[in-house]
């Protein structure tokens, strides 16, 4: 856990570009190259860009970016910066003497949390989106930031998230979240995090786990109409994946969802896993060095949730939801 970062994994880069005044803004996830990719849908409302392809039974195998954004379906214009980014580097699918960067992508709905969403024709998504691939690098900050900057859950703030971990065999695997959720990653309110038994090193506070978990605190709260919520997940690992391999890491991650945030998965929500493999540590024992690797996937999702909430800042609009921070910080 050199950064504690999903650019553990080497050869992957994020950059955040965000607007206050707005209170939204985009993540890019960069592959230095194309990496294989799949994806893993659980939520009832989705917003997503070239999600199809993905499938492992569709012709491309490899992607050179994911883009992580707000602005609900404006926000998917976030991918296009990206792309144009990616092009004037050179990088994309061949196909003779033409080159497509391929730029899968999905968005979260903050439109309602105070910002200033009265734009002209056009939403400023694609410009964010430019600007994120534009500052990548493998050191990016946590919190309300990027993607993650006006994401809320039901009684806390929410925020990009990010963690990582070795197998014992040395592959890598980490992740990066923006937690948008329709239900709290935090039990009764807080201070203790679901994620809490997976935690290592005081990374989202070191509370630890209550006592006693009350019935009352496992009746579930819900934030927001359907559309208005998603929690955003990209899995990534150095292992050697084929696209099927990597279509079920991004299966078992979906349960680090289930540690860290209550409820999960519902008709109001648009929660997704990618997951992406660069494809440089072969498996000694390719069945159980799956199930660990998955294993061990789940674990650092549910880890980079809670850091997303621990990390984050209150808007600074009237009404905004308080922090993590702000509540038990002191």
């Amino acid at each position: 856990m050199a950064r504690n970062l999903i650019t553990d994994v080497a050869g992957i880069r994020v950059g955040h570009a965000d607007d206050a005044k707005l209170g939204s803004g985009s993540t890019a996830i960069i592959f230095d190259t194309p990496a294989v990719a799949a994806a893993d849908v659980r939520g009832g409302g989705p917003g997503t860009r070239e999600s199809a392809l993905l499938d492992p039974a569709m012709t491309v195998e490899r992607i050179d970016a994911i883009t992580l954004s707000g602005g609900s379906a404006f926000g998917l214009d976030a991918a296009s910066g990206v792309q144009a980014w990616l092009r004037e580097q050179g990088r994309g699918f061949r196909i003779r003497e033409a080159t497509v960067p391929i730029v899968p992508g999905a968005v979260l709905f903050d439109l309602l949390n105070g910002g200033d969403k009265s734009w002209d024709r056009y939403p400023p998504y694609r410009e964010l989106g430019y600007q994120a691939a534009a500052q990548a690098s493998a050191d990016f900050a946590l919190g309300s930031v990027g993607g993650g900057f006006g994401a809320t859950t039901v009684d806390l703030k929410g925020g990009a998230g990010s963690a990582s971990a070795t197998t014992s065999e040395g592959i890598t695997v980490g992740a990066i979240a923006l937690v948008n959720a329709v239900g709290s990653a935090v039990i009764g309110g807080g201070p203790h995090f679901w994620a809490a038994p997976v935690e290592r090193g005081g990374e989202f506070g070191g509370r630890g786990q209550p006592a006693t978990v009350s019935p009352q605190t496992l009746i579930p709260r819900f934030k927001g109409q359907p559309g208005e919520n998603t929690t955003l997940v990209l899995v990534a690992t150095d292992a050697t994946l084929t696209k099927a391999q990597t279509r079920r890491l991004a299966i078992m991650a979906q349960d680090g969802m289930a540690r860290a945030l209550r409820p999960i998965h519902t008709p109001l929500d648009g929660d997704i896993v990618f997951a992406a493999a660069t494809c440089a540590r072969p498996f000694a024992d390719p069945i159980y060095g799956m199930a660990t690797l998955g294993t061990l996937a789940a674990d650092v999702v549910a880890r980079a949730i809670a850091r997303g909430v621990y990390e984050a800042r209150a808007l600074p609009f009237a009404g905004s939801l308080p922090s993590w921070k702000d509540k038990f910080g002191k």
